[in-house]
């Protein structure tokens, strides 16, 4: 498409404070018009949209003024660096509508898609923008979405150049994820699908260690939190990341949509994330097997109950290995996924699950053949309230395909519970706790008190549990204490499951 006029003009640019404000301001025009947990679905949509055409408009006068003023090598210049803007389908275009705005928009967003189409691979149309702003029929719900309210999101969103020169990939990128953790704070208790905390998330990036030219995958990547951190730790080491290759899939498909723009905005070039079920349908296969990966990181849903476990007893992939988790606890059937998803020399993961995948008993013979093949090389038991909505302490299991000769045959055991600062009801990681966690780690220190090995033979004694308590402490008392309390919490939680369905059930027969 043309754009008015190709001469430079003078670009201001935006601060990040400034961002920030420009970004949450839209959720403020939605406030008493939607519920706070939908504010995504309008939001991270329009975000993407106007950053795609001022980007565009970018590229296309710097062609303009490179090539004298040639219109057809400026609109095939932008295509190519950014993406294909039809006729008509520009952020201008809809902002000139004055009646049928949502439909105008949600012309634009499926001509814009249509324009960049997927490309075949892994058996699936993935890539390009197929799909990325999500579903658009929420756009012509006037009783929801009025033209005047969709108008006064335009315009406000309009009182910005969102263009590279003004905001950065990385900037914008940064405010991305601004938006994904105040919407991840709004939804409350649908927040951990959404958002992992990500002083956490720095953590397992730093234990980790990623390297330039690795794989790195995130079977449920929610909003890509994960796979950016790791990116930007090795951006951080000076050192070429945007050419990385990352993966992921998501169950939920607004979310993967998000996860899709938010790697975009980062600059991220090379990326495939999927919408679909891991367990049921993983969607990273090569040559009838699973594709592995160098690093492997996940947050996975917390003992899920609705999966298909008949299905895993028997699954075609070999992901039940050490056996078929039972049906109200789907924990280990990710954990297998994620172990057979790592590479034979490199492979490498860091989960974080909720303690009771440590010792509860009915994964009892699961963890036995896990601690028996040894791939289990470091279990860090983390403070409370670092998962949303739960008062529970979480734990990152950290597995290698091949440990280092003078690992083999140990677990180290990290006590970091009293590592994490809580201010303003949130709780976090500060510098100086992942710093002191990590370093542990890399080293294979033991501190009295916070850190210890354990040779296979020990912990098969302790009944295969992986109970930090159990060998830092060498407290039996304190480790059971620690087990009844994430049993409670656990125990809490499902009550809470029940009285939700119980609640919407009743409003159900009330009408």
């Amino acid at each position: 498409m043309i754009v008015d006029g190709y001469k430079p003009k003078e670009v201001k640019p935006i601060s990040l404070e400034e961002l920030e404000k420009y970004l949450w301001g839209a959720a403020v025009l939605l406030r008493g018009q939607i519920d706070a947990t939908s504010y995504k679905e309008y939001i991270f949509p329009l975000v993407f949209f106007k950053r795609l055409c001022d980007v565009y408009d970018e590229a296309y006068g710097e062609a303009m003024i490179l090539s004298d003023g040639d219109d057809d090598y400026a609109q095939l210049d932008a295509e190519q660096r950014i993406a294909v803007i039809p006729l008509g389908a520009h952020w201008k275009d809809v902002r000139e509508q004055t009646e049928n705005i949502g439909q105008a928009l949600v012309t634009a967003l499926t001509r814009i898609e249509q324009a960049n189409p997927a490309v075949e691979l892994y058996g699936r149309r993935i890539g390009g923008l197929t799909g990325i702003f999500g579903p658009k029929q929420i756009w012509t719900n006037k009783d929801n979405m009025p033209d005047r309210l969709i108008a006064d999101l335009l315009e406000h969103f309009s009182q910005l150049n969102l263009s590279l020169e003004a905001c950065p990939a990385d900037e914008m990128g940064t405010g991305y994820e601004y938006l994904v953790g105040k919407f991840a704070d709004d939804a409350g208790h649908t927040a951990q699908e959404f958002y992992t905390n990500r002083t956490v998330v720095t953590l397992m990036a730093e234990i980790l260690q990623p390297k330039v030219g690795e794989s790195i995958y995130d079977p449920t990547c929610g909003s890509g939190g994960m796979l950016i951190k790791c990116l930007t730790y090795v951006r951080d080491k000076g050192q070429e990341w945007r050419s990385m290759k990352v993966f992921g899939q998501e169950l939920n498909a607004l979310t993967a949509s998000i996860a899709r723009m938010n790697l975009f905005l980062h600059g991220v070039q090379e990326y495939t994330v999927i919408n679909g079920d891991t367990l049921a349908e993983p969607a990273f296969v090569q040559n009838g097997h699973l594709q592995q990966f160098d690093i492997v990181l996940a947050n996975p849903p917390y003992s899920i109950k609705q999966w298909n476990r008949d299905a895993f007893a028997s699954d075609k992939w070999g992901r039940n290995f050490l056996g078929v988790p039972p049906q109200g606890r789907a924990d280990y059937a990710f954990f297998q996924h994620i172990l057979a998803s790592m590479k034979n020399d490199t492979g490498r993961c860091a989960i974080l699950f909720p303690h009771g995948v440590l010792f509860r008993d009915e994964e009892k013979e699961m963890r036995e053949k896990l601690v028996a093949l040894d791939l289990v090389e470091c279990v860090i038991g983390i403070g409370k309230n670092l998962f949303y909505n739960s008062p529970m302490e979480a734990c990152i299991v950290i597995c290698r395909k091949q440990k280092s000769a003078e690992r083999v045959g140990k677990v180290l055991f990290i006590n970091a519970r009293d590592e994490v600062t809580r201010k303003n009801a949130q709780s976090y990681l500060e510098e100086r706790h992942i710093k002191r966690i990590a370093s542990v780690y890399h080293d294979f220190s033991e501190i009295e008190g916070f850190s210890k090995t354990a040779t296979i033979r020990e912990i098969e004694e302790n009944k295969s549990k992986l109970s930090v308590a159990l060998y830092v402490n060498h407290d039996d008392e304190e480790a059971e204490t620690v087990e009844t309390a994430d049993c409670i919490s656990e125990w809490s939680k499902t009550s809470m499951d029940v009285s939700k369905v119980l609640n919407e059930l009743n409003q159900m027969l009330a009408l």
